[in-house]
């Protein structure tokens, strides 16, 4: 790709109020205002194309600094040849007359850009051919800019002006304008990266995407858009739209412009006392370059925009860099370093002054970082403090965030050496416990986990010890597979921290006892824990080394999802996705990306959960979390299968087939395979896997599992099989989701269109839309052969309604009312693996039938679907008539 498309985006509003104004009748100029960059020239060059799409005659002028300086310099290549403009008076009137020419119904859409800049005489002119109605004008401003009285005249005080202001891009804003240039969504975290650093300044987005995909550190996996960690980066385009920007500013000025960029934000007593001239500051502030606010009773002055700071700081000299920092370092312990953030800003100062620091402010420091999940700086500061003062304590906060940063060999050296030194049991625990989380989650070895156990025990003397090992014991094995001992173990975890020995051991095993327990059906029990939980997490969270706080919200997401509440789970995981992207702690975002995706999916938001799936899964690869990738792996199988995707969703299953499983949903990674073969028309095939899928939830224990596997044999045309045992695990389940997909299966079972309807709304109701659709689907499909046409009609728009919701999926029960509602299940069978691509020869062989039966029971399909070839078929059953590379089974049992 060589660079984005880059179409207006991120504007509807400001549209909808163009549109608005231009169709009102007194309504004459239409001033688009905004600050430089903002996007006011691409704004109004879509409206003048509107326009012009209705048949007005466009024209453009941009008015200049230079053009300024002549006379109509500005609108000279829009007045007609042989105007004599000797006389203005005569000249302007034969300009109007000209210009409106012989059709009176056709007039002129002007655009000017940048009306601030415009000469006295062509804002005359303009002023007179819209009193003679000959144009209608949209024009841009720059807000702040003094302006003329003949333009004033112009655009700003009649009443015939209607004034569009537009802000920089919001964050949703941003979104909408990254995903139309870039044609696929883009990671939150580069998301966040982008907005935060183009401070939504439309210009300088555009620079850094195209900057970052010329250097090729902004890159797609073929379905989200990510920036190298770190990389994103000025241009020289950039650098020169913000140093013209900046160039107006005085020496002293200079000095606390570079001040600002080392060290902002900053107190103003510090800022005014590294100026010279009181007015320096508020000339600054009045040309918006630096900014002042106010946080309680303390006034900061800061840069007025993100990117001053990166193209200030990269043209600082290296000698004049030390000596403002040595300065701000200075000042900052005369003037006391009271605040609690002063040790790590003082330390950071030092460091980057002359890459030493007091190893006591290093300590210090890396303890505030890490408070504030500030990893990079943990690391920063840590791995420079002399061998002689590194603690069992610094060595812990340095190993778990290299771990976290995606580095868990150096993470488990830095471990390994701390075992080396360590001599008090508490330390032995501490050390023992985060040993085991990366050899679970990053090292795949659940066995060496357990080992790190056992060889710990001996040296454990205290019951509160033993008591601490046994909590790791249990989590470990709950999201190994073995859920059901695992929360044996974990069931008797204290409820209150203050029992523990160790908080971190208690907090990790209190989160993963949320998982385990909405794994075994007790959702609601699951949802009050993980509430529990969290306030116990967040009261002692300044004794706690993992996690950040909203990771938590990974157990409160998965709780609500299981109890019926996926609209409150969505709400809760974005939120604290958002916050854990901003504090950057790569693991809890890889795996709330998880849950957000798995509760997507069981909404049925299949476009949404790929978007989640795809962002969990190239989180996981970056930061090296091996134990999630299988899950997300076949969440974005299913997913993109499911949308008719499916060379995705062919690459996402191989590459989960060979990927580490994540014990606590056994089963679930088999779901991308089973819709794969579910869209090429191999129910067969796809309910076989499925099956499969169920038994291995059933032996580990895993009821939500085993629910969530048997719906989908359910949706596939066996429902009548699996109908007692999901009723059986409604009746063992808490919560609304259980119990609806029980009645839907049963529904289903019996095939009664009352129930289904009923079932439809039911589902409707606890979010679950794409099942809901596919209820009211087959609902309609039962009324229109029982020719009840009224509800026929209802239902079938009902399920039309709620099929919207589910962003483009494609499933055998969503099937138009008459596709496959009077097919016998042989018909079925065979219609499906033929729309599926499959030849008789070879559906003949898997269903132990002659060619020719095969072909008869194909067109009795023809027949009552009234298609006539297979091509038809596969449209009106939505199935990809795609050949699979394997071949079909010839077990008649799993038929």
């Amino acid at each position: 790709m060589v660079g984005a498309q880059w179409r207006l985006a991120g504007r509807s509003e400001e549209l909808k109020a163009f549109d608005h104004a231009w169709g009102a009748r007194r309504c004459q100029v239409v001033v688009v205002a905004g600050s430089a960059g903002v996007g006011k020239t691409r704004l109004a060059e879509e409206c003048l194309a509107r326009v012009m799409k209705d048949g007005w005659k466009g024209a453009r002028a941009t008015a200049t600094a230079a053009a300024a300086a002549v006379p109509l310099g500005a609108v000279a290549h829009l007045i007609p040849d042989g105007v004599d403009l000797s006389d203005p008076v005569a000249g302007f009137a034969q300009v109007a007359r000209a210009l409106a020419g012989t059709r009176k119904d056709r007039r002129w859409a002007l655009l000017i850009d940048d009306l601030h800049l415009l000469d006295t005489s062509s804002a005359v002119l303009l002023r007179q051919l819209l009193d003679a109605r000959v144009i209608r004008m949209i024009a841009t401003l720059r807000v702040g800019e003094v302006v003329s009285a003949a333009v004033n005249a112009v655009a700003i005080s009649s009443d015939q002006v209607h004034r569009i202001d537009i802000a920089p891009f919001g964050h949703t804003q941003v979104e909408q304008v990254l995903h139309t240039a870039l044609g696929q969504p883009v990671g939150r975290r580069t998301l966040y990266a982008l907005y935060s650093a183009s401070g939504g300044n439309a210009l300088y987005l555009r620079e850094l995407v195209e900057g970052a995909l010329a250097a090729g550190t902004l890159t797609s996996d073929g379905e989200i858009w990510e920036l190298t960690e770190g990389s994103l980066a000025t241009t020289p385009r950039l650098t020169e739209l913000i140093n013209a920007r900046l160039s107006s500013t005085d020496s002293d000025a200079r000095n606390v412009l570079e001040f600002l960029a080392l060290c902002e934000p900053l107190p103003l007593s510090h800022v005014a006392a590294a100026a010279t001239s009181p007015q320096t500051l508020s000339s600054l502030e009045s040309h918006s370059v630096i900014k002042v606010t106010q946080d309680g009773k303390r006034t900061f002055v800061s840069l007025a925009h993100p990117l001053y700071g990166e193209i200030l700081r990269a043209g600082t000299p290296p000698l004049r860099r030390r000596q403002l920092l040595l300065a701000q370092v200075e000042r900052t312990q005369r003037f006391g370093a009271r605040r609690r953030e002063d040790a790590v800003r003082l330390a950071s100062w030092q460091l980057a002054a002359s890459n030493t620091a007091a190893p006591d402010l290093l300590v210090r420091a890396a303890t505030l970082a890490r408070h504030t999940h500030d990893l990079p700086r943990v690391v920063a500061l840590l791995q420079v403090l002399p061998e002689a003062f590194q603690t069992i304590g610094t060595r812990l906060m340095l190993a778990e965030a290299v771990w976290e940063l995606g580095n868990p060999q150096g993470a488990d050296a830095v471990l390994v050496k701390a075992e080396s030194q360590s001599v008090a049991e508490s330390e032995l625990l501490s050390i023992a416990f985060v040993r085991c989380i990366i050899r679970y989650y990053s090292l795949n070895s659940t066995d060496q986990a357990l080992d790190i156990i056992e060889k710990t025990r001996p040296h454990v003397l205290s019951n509160a010890g033993q008591r601490a090992l046994n909590v790791t014991e249990g989590w470990l094995r709950a999201v190994s597979g073995q859920i059901v001992k695992g929360l044996e173990i974990l069931d008797a975890l204290e409820p209150d921290v203050m029992q523990a020995a160790d908080v971190n051991v208690w907090i990790w095993g209190a989160a993963i006892k949320t998982f385990a327990l909405a794994a075994v059906g007790r959702a609601e029990e699951a949802a009050a824990w993980a509430a529990h939980a969290h306030s116990i997490f967040v009261h002692e969270q300044k004794n706690a080394i993992l996690p950040h706080p909203s990771a938590f919200y990974m157990a409160k997401v998965l709780a609500e999802t299981e109890s019926g509440r996926i609209m409150r789970a969505r709400a809760l995981g974005e939120r604290a996705y958002n916050e854990m992207v901003v504090a950057g702690e790569p693991f809890a975002v890889a795996y709330l990306a998880f849950y957000l995706a798995r509760a997507e999916y069981t909404a049925g938001h299949l476009a949404t959960a790929r978007r989640w799936y795809a962002e969990a899964a190239r989180l996981a690869f970056e930061s090296q979390h091996t134990s999630a990738r299988q899950m997300v792996l076949s969440g974005l199988a299913a997913s993109a299968a499911l949308l008719g995707d499916l060379d995705t969703a062919e690459r996402a299953k191989s590459q989960a087939a060979i990927s580490p499983r994540l014990g606590i949903y056994p089963g679930e990674e088999r779901l991308g395979e089973a819709w794969l073969h579910a869209v090429r028309g191999n129910l067969s095939r796809a309910r076989s896997v499925l099956h499969e899928a169920a038994i291995d939830a059933q032996k580990a224990g895993s009821v939500s599992s085993e629910m969530l596997l048997l719906t989908e044999i359910a949706r596939l045309g066996d429902a009548a099989v699996v109908t007692d045992r999901v009723t059986e695990l409604a009746e063992l389940s808490q919560g609304g989701l259980a119990t609806a997909r029980a009645h839907f299966v049963h529904a289903l079972a019996t095939n009664n269109a009352d129930l289904l309807a009923r079932s439809a709304s039911e589902l409707e109701t606890i979010g679950a839309d794409l099942l809901a659709a596919e209820a009211a689907a087959q609902a309609a499909s039962n009324y229109h052969c029982a020719g009840d046409k009224r509800r026929a009609a209802a239902t079938t728009n009902h399920a039309a309604s709620l099929a919207d919701r589910c962003e483009g999926a494609q499933t055998p029960l969503l099937a138009p009312p008459q596709a496959a509602s009077s097919l016998t299940k042989r018909e079925r069978e065979v219609a499906f693996l033929a729309a599926g691509g499959y030849p008789s020869k070879d559906i003949a062989e898997a269903l132990h039938l002659s060619v020719r039966t095969v072909d008869n029971h194909l067109q009795h399909a023809y027949t009552k679907i009234g298609v006539t070839t297979r091509q038809q078929l596969a449209s009106a059953l939505n199935v990809k008539k795609t050949r699979p590379n394997s071949s079909l089974p010839t077990d008649r049992s799993a038929f």
